[in-house]
């Protein structure tokens, strides 16, 4: 490892210092990329020390106009924003929530598999915690959990990966860029195998923990004299705000709860291979062919069309909020290029600084000298960057290259290590106390974000465990 090597570490461990202080992870990303490269010039011939800067502001230039990026977020999070101004996915959450009102004990896994769900169609972690906490907090109290309780089941539903099956997500963006993989095959083939083995593990594990929480709790306020409803904050049914069966905020209608899966549905529809596609969209309405063949951009675009397409049906099912939905949707845009195409940005500066020193190689190596290692470090490297910085997307953005090119020379699917290191940011991002979804969840139940954090680690960590075991012994 040569002096730009040993700078990049440097800084590479400044940054996540900083992160960890509470300073803006798109600051410190550009920040370290732009110190990396000034280090890695002095690797370089002296005419040529400029060249790694050069690098980075190409990529920041290149990455910040990429239709690739910008159409498909930037149009998932307009929809998300028109669902919440119609009151779309209310609906669907009460719709899901509905068989869990009379059955206590399914409460808990129940409100994780909603908040799994939910995720799906709107992408947006925090934007789904928001969805149902309003729904699933009051329900929760009600049947008598303690806060604590009801904030981990709330951000391990919100954050633990079914955006991933949505073709939209960045993470498959960030894929699809370096592997030319659409992300509608990667949502419908590689993904799914590693998302429900992880959510299945992750609910068995927090459900039982769960059972171990209320008895402690139980156990501590018999020790203190109070009771078991104090000790936990539940409220009755009858506290203000829980909305018990049958109140007039309860009524579902099926047309406004379908409407957040409109434009999935349309996706995987006419993005699937045959025979399993049901209709293509043509060209014309998307982009149009060049020279005889398929625009590059037609997939990117595509998923763009499918969100217009659900922006009109929830207009046209919520006439009263019809005249709105065109202005939320250029509100939740310029959201989603603010917060995660800036995150995009500013990671893959990051990462194209990080190669440029060298320590993309010195992975390789590594890699190449111990092939058992490419799985575990697939999934534990990412998870490690996105708890400390609290986000999954940016975590998969710097991260994912270093694995791809090892990944084809050991002669692997670079498309199935993407999915890996997708599904362990994914859960570094979840139990990250400073990652947005995780703040949200902790406001909504008016608990610390640490103790939430801790609470649905060691779900994650059994979870993501047991997927690289099963894909390491083949199975997955």
């Amino acid at each position: 490892m040569g002096v730009a090597g040993v700078v990049a570490v440097a800084v590479a461990v400044g940054a996540v210092v900083l992160v960890v202080r509470g300073w803006d992870v798109r600051l410190v990303l550009l920040a370290a990329a732009l110190t990396i490269a000034a280090g890695s010039g002095l690797d370089q011939e002296p005419a040529n020390w400029y060249r790694p800067l050069a690098a980075v502001v190409r990529e920041f230039l290149g990455t910040f106009s990429n239709e690739k990026f910008v159409v498909p977020i930037c149009s998932a999070m307009g929809f998300a924003y028109v669902l919440r101004h119609t009151g779309c996915e209310r609906h669907l959450v009460l719709l899901l929530v509905r068989p869990l009102r009379r059955v206590r004990w399914l409460l808990v896994p129940g409100v994780v598999v909603v908040g799994f769900l939910v995720n799906i169609p709107v992408i947006s972690q925090t934007s789904t915690a928001v969805c149902i906490g309003p729904v699933v907090v009051p329900l929760m109290r009600a049947a008598g959990y303690p806060m604590p309780t009801i904030g981990a089941c709330l951000l391990l539903g919100a954050s633990v990966g079914g955006e991933l099956l949505n073709p939209g997500a960045p993470e498959l963006l960030t894929v699809e860029a370096a592997t030319h993989v659409s992300t509608i095959r990667q949502a419908g083939e590689y993904l799914p195998p590693l998302v429900f083995t992880q959510l299945a593990v992750s609910v068995v594990v927090v459900w039982l923990m769960s059972v171990w929480w209320e008895r402690t709790a139980s156990r501590a306020s018999h020790g203190t004299g109070s009771t078991g409803a104090g000790s936990t904050g539940a409220g009755s049914a009858a506290d203000p705000g829980v909305n018990t069966p049958g109140s007039p905020d309860d009524r579902i209608n099926l047309l406004k709860a379908m409407v957040p899966v409109v434009p999935v549905a349309l996706l995987f529809a006419s993005g699937l291979p045959p025979p399993y596609k049901l209709f293509d969209i043509p060209d014309e309405w998307v982009a149009p062919m060049k020279n005889g063949t398929r625009d590059p951009a037609y997939n990117s675009r595509l998923i763009g069309l499918a969100m217009l397409v659900g922006v009109l049906a929830a207009a046209a099912v919520t006439r009263e909020k019809a005249r709105d939905c065109v202005r939320q949707f250029f509100e939740g845009a310029g959201y989603g290029f603010a917060t995660i195409v800036s995150l995009i940005v500013t990671a893959n500066c990051f990462g194209v600084a990080i190669r440029d020193a060298g320590l993309a190689r010195s992975l390789g190596r590594l890699i190449a000298d111990a092939p058992g290692l490419m799985q575990p470090l697939a999934a534990v490297v990412p998870l490690a960057f996105a708890a400390l910085s609290g986000s999954g997307m940016a975590s998969t953005q710097s991260l994912y290259g270093f694995f791809h090119q090892p990944a084809i020379d050991l002669g692997l699917d670079p498309v199935s290590v993407g999915a890996l290191v997708s599904v362990g940011s994914a859960a570094g991002r979840t139990m990250s106390p400073v990652a947005a979804v995780c703040l949200m969840c902790a406001t909504l139940t008016g608990t610390n974000p640490f103790t939430l954090a801790k609470r649905v680690a060691v779900p994650l960590l059994v979870g993501i465990c047991t997927v690289v075991a099963l894909r390491m012994c083949g199975v997955l």
